[in-house]
Order: structure tokens, then C-alpha cells, then sequence
């Protein structure tokens, strides 16, 4: 069993949504001179690889720590919709025919190809393309798990529809995972692909970053035909 690694890394300056601080790592303690090493974090909870509870976008929705981890486990549809232009939205009209097949209780992963792309550009940070409220409706309509993508936002960047996008899904206690990132092995994997993403435990927090992967038996996962 191994895993393939979905998550995008932090570091200090790191690409970020924009009405984050930009996030800081910076180095209180090295070796020689202390005997250790140590760096301090300022960042938002929503940087890299991080996961949506319903209370980021619902008053008085359940916070990440009242979520089971179960629930960030399962098997997962990855929907590759490359090329995407920028500020495509993504409807049911791109969804139904890759998830004809699609069961409740599954997780869908979006993967525009806009992960390849991270960089602080006014392109990244401003115009990707987004899953707009009637391609979350017709997501939550068939009772999924989970929904991610390969961007800082699944509503993309412009409200009212970035709003009304995170409403739908947080709405339905539908999680979101966001800042993924497909390496190439990962999109010849057959569907479902098992998927893990078990967010770190901020207690009554809006959400919380996590180490998202895809867990391959490769007796049991044949590459895609």
C-alpha cells in the first residue's frame, strides 16, 4: 500500500487566497547556536491543503472538530475537466457525464489543472475556474461525501457566486477540501480511488488544514484503460 500525495506545501510567502496575510515562517531557533530548530506559523486556518466545515460559511454550523474523521475518508471520483480556461464555472453540464455513476456518500475531486499553476499571479489569484451553485446543487442532489479542488476556492474568487457556492455545499454539511493538487499518476488511477484527508484538530475552528491523499493497493487499483 502507498500513498500519492494530493497536498500543496507551505512555506513562507507561500500563494494564498488574497484576503489572507500572506503566510510567515519564520525561524526562532537553529542549530549551532541554540541546539534546535524552530519556526513560528502566522497564517489563516484556510492556507494550502485545508479543509471547509460547515461553520466557515453557516452561523452556527458544526466546526471541524465536530466533524468525525471518519467522515474525511472514503472512496473518492476524480473529475479531470483539463484544459479550463480561466473563470470557467463548472456546472452539471461538465459534471454528469463523468460522474454518471457517481453513489451517495462518495467524494468528488475536481481537478482543473490550476494546481500546476499556483503562483502569487493576478491569473491564480484572481480568475480560476469554479464550481458555480448549480453544479453544487446537482452535487449535493446526489448526496456526496465531499467535494475538493485544485484551487484556494471551489467558488472561485467573485461574489455573489463564490458565496452562494460555499452556502450550497456547507449548506447540506457537504465538506469541502481546497488547494489540491493531481500529480499524474493520480489521474490514471480507475474510479472510486480511496482518499484521506484528516484535518489536524483546531478545536471549534472553521476549518483546518490537512495532508490530502489518495491510499493505493496496487493489487487492487488497475491504472485507468
Amino acid at each position: 500500500m502507498r500513498f500519492i500525495d494530493l497536498s500543496q506545501p507551505l512555506f513562507d510567502g507561500a500563494p494564498n487566497c488574497p484576503a489572507h496575510p500572506i503566510p510567515r515562517s519564520e525561524r526562532t531557533a537553529d542549530h549551532p547556536v541554540q541546539g534546535w530548530r524552530m519556526e513560528v506559523l502566522t497564517l489563516a486556518s484556510h492556507t494550502g491543503s485545508h479543509v471547509d466545515a460547515p461553520l466557515h460559511k453557516i452561523a452556527g454550523g458544526r466546526p471541524i472538530s465536530a466533524l468525525p474523521l471518519e467522515a474525511f475518508a472514503g472512496p473518492a471520483r476524480i473529475v479531470d475537466l483539463r484544459p479550463l480556461d480561466p473563470e470557467t464555472p463548472i456546472g452539471p453540464d461538465r459534471l454528469e457525464p463523468a460522474l454518471g455513476d457517481l453513489r451517495p456518500d462518495e467524494i468528488v475531486l475536481l481537478c482543473t489543472g490550476w494546481g500546476d499553476l499556483r503562483a502569487r499571479t493576478e491569473l491564480w489569484l484572481r480568475q480560476s475556474p469554479y464550481l458555480d451553485p448549480s453544479g453544487a446543487r446537482w452535487l449535493v442532489e446526489r448526496e456526496v461525501r465531499g467535494v475538493g479542488i485544485d484551487h484556494y476556492s471551489i467558488g472561485g474568487s467573485r461574489d455573489p457566486v463564490n458565496s452562494e457556492t460555499h452556502t450550497v455545499l456547507l449548506g447540506a454539511g457537504v465538506w469541502v477540501v481546497e488547494e489540491l493538487r493531481f500529480p499524474p499518476e493520480a489521474l490514471r488511477l480507475a474510479p472510486p480511488v480511496n482518499f484521506l484527508a484528516l484535518p489536524i484538530h483546531l478545536r471549534d475552528h472553521s476549518g483546518a488544514f490537512c495532508r490530502p491523499v489518495l491510499v493505493v493497493d496496487p493489487e487492487s487499483a488497475p491504472p485507468r484503460p
